[in-house]
């Protein structure tokens, strides 16, 4: 039976959500996304420096999923205007999947986004992502469609909302 809670991560959490990440990546991308795509969007992304620029310039809020203590999942959220804020990343590894650790760090995520006066809570997923699925679930509704450069690719994102508590 997992055993999950929630650390408030800080910049020394960086090489953690990296770790997180290199085993959720692929997985997760690997059949919508070319590798080159994927290998390119990693290093902006998720390079520590670019880490480290969501923390401290982009005033990203990072929380880390810890099932008996270990890290398994990591989400980010920022304010995105007033009672505004959009879920940057949510990931939880693979061999978490289906255990109810997405659901919850989804949750702490939008208690953290409420308890500093979000109403709204908005994200992006690839239009091809099963995740759009679970984001459903979870009460979040479609509200259009975007189109984003990434250096020489794109992402194809649906846009997603759900009205906070």
């Amino acid at each position: 039976m997992p055993s999950f809670s929630i650390k408030h991560a800080t910049v020394a959490d960086i090489p953690e959500i990296i770790a997180i990440q290199e085993k959720t990546w692929e997985p997760t991308y690997g059949d919508i996304l070319t590798k080159e795509q994927i290998d390119f969007m990693f290093e902006k992304i998720y390079s520590h420096e670019s880490l480290l620029r969501q923390f401290t310039v982009e005033q990203h809020y990072f929380l880390i999923l810890l099932n008996d203590h270990k890290p398994e999942g990591f989400a980010s959220v920022s304010g995105e205007g007033p009672e505004k804020f959009k879920l940057h990343k949510i990931y939880v590894l693979p061999s978490t999947q289906g255990t109810g650790a997405g659901k919850y760090l989804l949750a702490e995520t939008e208690k953290y986004a409420e308890s500093v006066g979000g109403k709204t809570l908005v994200l992006n997923v690839n239009r091809y992502n099963k995740a759009r699925g679970f984001y459903e679930k979870m009460g979040f509704a479609v509200t259009g469609e975007e189109d984003i450069p990434i250096g020489p690719f794109w992402m194809n994102d649906y846009i997603l909302e759900k009205q906070l508590n």
